[in-house]
């Protein structure tokens, strides 16, 4: 049996946050999964991504500025019928309502722990391609 191959575009308008995203979640997160990454530093870039690739999943900054991930999650949730699944990173764990809000599917806190950050990921790629 083969890995599945997905593609995570990561979204930080840090260079150092889209390392420690990219580190955190690493390119086998489970057994059977293969993990390619696609980088976005600021929000046109990253519409432009979701509009002209096959993403499987949004990982983004929440503390990015001046777009930040919560915003650019919804507003893809807004736009699109076929919206990949997100996960957005925030500081504060208090601003889940916000993640609620913006309709994200799942959450991660900064620092980002790299058990939770794989297992996060795997269940976001397995549900979705599971549903497909």
């Amino acid at each position: 049996m083969s890995d599945r191959q997905c593609t995570v575009l990561l979204y930080s308008d840090d260079p150092k946050v889209r390392d420690r995203m990219r580190l955190a979640v690493g390119t086998r997160p489970a057994p059977g999964l293969q993990i390619e990454f696609a980088e976005a530093a600021d929000y046109a870039e990253c519409i432009r991504l979701v509009d002209d690739y096959e993403i499987d999943l949004l990982l983004l900054d929440g503390e990015a500025s001046p777009g930040g991930g919560l915003g650019i999650a919804r507003q893809i949730k807004d736009d699109r019928d076929d919206a990949p699944p997100t996960c957005v990173v925030i500081a504060r764990a208090a601003d889940r309502w916000l993640a609620a809000y913006a309709e994200v599917d799942a959450t991660l806190t900064y620092p980002l722990d790299p058990v939770t950050a794989g297992t996060t990921v795997a269940e976001l790629l397995r549900c979705t391609h599971a549903a497909a």
